[in-house]
């Protein structure tokens, strides 16, 4: 954003600080006008013909720039991506216990990564793998598949999200 001495246009269309418009007039006459008042004279519309610029208080106008994305900031949620790992040969009890672990996570309302490392022999078994993960996600009624189970290497991931919540 170009302010004061920084602005490089031979003329400008100039708004007052109260919002009311001045007109078009050189940049040298609209400094001299501004260094009157004691504002500075920022540029809002470099595009337009003449380029647009208004009297105001800088240094008032970025602490309230900042003050405004500090809450925008602090209003938005953080989504983190929590992971767990299954084996091609899990038990019902350490699936259930999986299970109730990625409810824990999407309660939150964070994503869950769930993933299969197939180890030696079981290369040749990806298929019982894909069946474990489409397990896994039906046992998750509260869940939203993000992206299918898919083969990388030798590693299965598949990604569920919080299911959107219904407004009655």
């Amino acid at each position: 954003m170009e302010i004061n001495e920084g602005i490089r246009d031979r003329e400008v269309r100039v708004i007052d600080a109260d919002g009311s418009q001045l007109g078009i007039m050189s940049t040298r006459d609209a400094l001299a006008k501004a260094e009157e008042k004691n504002l500075d004279l920022v540029k809002i519309a470099p595009q337009a013909q003449p380029p647009v610029c208004k009297f105001l208080d800088y240094g008032k106008y970025r602490f309230e720039m900042q003050k405004r994305d500090k809450e925008a900031k602090k209003n938005q949620k953080i989504v983190d991506i929590k992971e767990i790992r299954l084996s091609l040969n899990i038990d019902t009890n350490d699936f259930n216990t999986k299970v109730g672990q990625a409810k824990k996570f999407l309660s939150k309302g964070d994503k869950v990564k769930v993933s299969i490392r197939f180890r030696g022999r079981e290369m040749a078994h990806t298929d019982l793998g894909l069946e474990v993960q489409k397990k896994f996600a039906a046992a998750l009624p509260e869940a939203v598949v993000e992206k299918q189970p898919k083969l990388e290497g030798r590693s299965m991931q598949m990604f569920l999200a919080p299911a959107p919540a219904k407004q009655n």
